[in-house]
């Protein structure tokens, strides 16, 4: 490789975003916002980005001015490791959450997890790493 060849920058990355597409955005935040209480960090208007926590975001769009259209099959999922899982499905219950799954534990994972889906569809797996894992 030549001394002028460009090189991947090593400066770091500031923020991760993963961005998911929304027919109803209003209702999109107001899960993200009271169910899961992630703030808000940047609103640009049609894309409203939420802090999970460090460097993690998640990215809501509305689906007629993203650059991706909104899909009825959803292929993402956002993995949410907390301190207490069982708090956390207890919470989801109360609040009605559509696409609970049970609460389990995966030896084979070193998890005790349950998922849910948001209000169009995206699911969210919340687990707890089992003790030694």
């Amino acid at each position: 490789m030549s001394q002028n060849s460009p090189q991947r920058p090593d400066d770091g990355i500031v923020l991760a975003i993963t961005f998911q597409y929304y027919r109803d955005l209003p209702t999109a935040m107001a899960f993200y916002e009271n169910v899961l209480g992630f703030e808000l960090a940047i609103d640009q208007g049609w894309s409203k980005i939420y802090r999970i926590d460090g460097q993690a975001h998640v990215g809501l769009v509305d689906e007629a001015r993203g650059m991706q259209n909104w899909a009825e099959n959803k292929t993402v999922q956002i993995c949410l490791r907390v301190p207490n899982v069982d708090a956390w499905y207890a919470w989801a219950q109360s609040q009605g959450v559509a696409g609970m799954t049970e609460l389990r534990d995966s030896e084979e994972l070193g998890i005790r997890a349950f998922a849910m889906n948001d209000p169009e569809g995206y699911q969210i797996e919340v687990q707890t790493a089992k003790p030694g894992h």
